[in-house]
């Protein structure tokens, strides 16, 4: 349950338009359901602004379906994170609104309405091989309704693809730059632009590369101020902050 419903319950009481008995039904779920397996948290929207969050690699299909549903028999938005092509074509049947978003490999309900399009965030990827991981930013901030702008393939290999860029980079709240290999463009971007960076190494690259823990050093290494970063491929995880940090961004305004 989201405050929005939480608070048309609580008027629908106060008005007479539901009973005291009905509103402790419905509240029942809070603050978790108990699957066996898994208990499921129904409180994370009142707490944290958006729903518990499936990750679901590891899980088998019938779990995976199994807290969807709990999930959506709330009322919440969806999205399950590292799903496998016979998770998605399971949840796609138990709920045709479901969107499979393949290149980032997430399952979703239909993205919100923005709300507010003062401010957007930007997702940067150095090159092609990083965009599972930048999809997977951009839909997870896009669920919080915040306006998501894209802008790929600009590693610095060759700067001149990202120069020309710099004047609606630059109109940003935060942005999110995905790289693997030498994971150098965060700290040229960090250096750029006056808004919180969030760094993200992936696991592109060979070698030296070490599964991106290269990258992961290069960025906390990173002289530009104003960076963090996340775990290596952890799309999820900084898309998150970015709406964050964009949601209190715009309530300062």
């Amino acid at each position: 349950m989201n405050e929005e419903r939480l608070r048309d319950l609580l008027s629908a009481v106060q008005n007479g338009d539901a009973s005291i008995t009905d509103a402790v039904h419905k509240l029942r779920a809070l603050p978790f359901s108990d699957l066996g397996f898994a208990r499921v948290d129904q409180h994370r929207g009142l707490r944290c602004g958006f729903p518990e969050v499936i990750l679901a690699e590891q899980k088998t299909v019938q779990e995976t379906v199994e807290i969807s549903r709990a999930i959506l028999d709330q009322g919440h938005a969806l999205l399950v994170t590292r799903v496998r092509d016979d998770q998605a074509a399971a949840l796609q049947e138990l709920d045709a609104r479901l969107i499979f978003h393949e290149r980032a490999r997430l399952i979703s309900t239909p993205l919100p309405e923005v709300t507010d399009r003062s401010a957007p965030i930007a997702i940067l990827a150095a090159g092609t091989s990083d965009l599972q991981v930048a999809e997977e930013a951009r839909i997870t901030a896009a669920m919080f309704g915040r306006e998501v702008r894209s802008l790929y393939d600009v590693g610095v290999a060759g700067l001149h693809r990202l120069i020309p860029e710099l004047s609606w980079l630059q109109q940003m709240s935060v942005l999110v730059v995905v790289a693997g290999m030498d994971g150098a463009l965060p700290s040229v971007v960090g250096g750029l632009v006056s808004c919180p960076v969030i760094a993200v190494p992936t696991s592109v690259g060979y070698g030296a590369s070490f599964g991106g823990v290269s990258a992961l050093l290069a960025m906390l290494n990173s002289c530009s101020s104003g960076v963090v970063v996340v775990n290596i491929d952890n799309g999820f995880g900084a898309g998150y902050a970015a709406a964050l940090m964009n949601r209190f961004s715009a309530k300062s305004r």
